[in-house]
């Protein structure tokens, strides 16, 4: 069995010192390849080194809606890109969630958007597909990707409803479900999972966060896909083998990377 977790966060501070462990793990439970977002588009030395040392790794260059207000450059996304294996630019998106009571509420919604608006045109100038962060923000979401008319890319960790689903399937959109789908809370889960096509479903572990239920509480770590792989074979009624083959193959065929024969 051949798994691509298609969204870990490696670089975190959660896998330092040391991800040699966590990369090993991985390896044994049959993960052939991971999608790696830089955690800081400032100071990238861990993510280059990473994306270095491992081949079946492979990078993203984006600024995060939570980091917004801390300045940093979008230059600093652009520079990532010439860094072999950067096949994305991402996570990017809109994230409100924690907006509610903030008293800077309006002004960090329009940095929010400034920023995905932003970083949705270097990857359209790139040719990249995007990675998207969207957490209760969905019709703005919406608008500025329709304003700026690019569909290239994925929703990771969907948290969705099964109409925004459909809006992202309409325009062509990847959907990518992590370890929530395996949480006995999660029951509106199983019907967005029944209803996301084959050909454009990846999964993921959002790692370090997210474990499945199995380890929440814990660390999430790229081996922990397979939970994920066999949730989704559960409620689609295949077999994990098959889930395991048709998310590699998609997001190989989304990052645009060859799969190794």
């Amino acid at each position: 069995m051949k798994l691509f977790d298609s969204h870990a966060h490696l670089t975190d501070k959660a896998f330092q010192p040391g991800y040699e462990a966590a990369i090993e793990a991985a390896l044994s439970a049959g993960v052939q390849k991971i999608l790696c977002p830089c955690d800081d588009v400032s100071k990238p030395e861990t993510y280059t080194n990473l994306l270095k040392m491992y081949g079946f790794i492979y990078g993203a260059s984006g600024i995060h809606p939570h980091e917004v207000e801390l300045g940093k450059e979008l230059e600093a996304v652009k520079s990532l890109l010439k860094v072999n294996k950067t096949q994305a630019i991402g996570e990017i998106g809109l994230d409100y969630h924690y907006l509610y009571e903030s008293k800077d509420r309006g002004k960090t919604v329009e940095l929010q958007k400034d920023y995905f608006t932003n970083q949705l045109k270097i990857a359209k100038d790139a040719k990249l597909p995007v990675i998207i962060h969207c957490r209760e923000a969905w019709q703005d979401a919406i608008n500025i990707l329709e304003k700026e008319s690019y569909f290239n890319g994925v929703f990771h960790c969907f948290s969705g409803s099964l109409d925004e689903l459909d809006w992202c399937l309409k325009m062509g959109f990847y959907v990518s479900i992590s370890g929530t789908v395996t949480y006995p809370s999660a029951k509106n889960m199983a019907k967005i999972v029944k209803a996301i096509p084959e050909d454009r479903l990846l999964i993921e572990t959002d790692s370090p966060y997210l474990a499945p239920q199995k380890f929440r509480g814990k660390r999430n770590e790229p081996a922990y896909v397979k939970y994920v792989a066999e949730k989704i074979a559960e409620i689609k009624n295949i077999s994990v083998e098959e889930i395991a083959e048709i998310t590699f193959d998609n997001a190989c065929r989304l990052f645009e990377i060859k799969e190794n024969k």
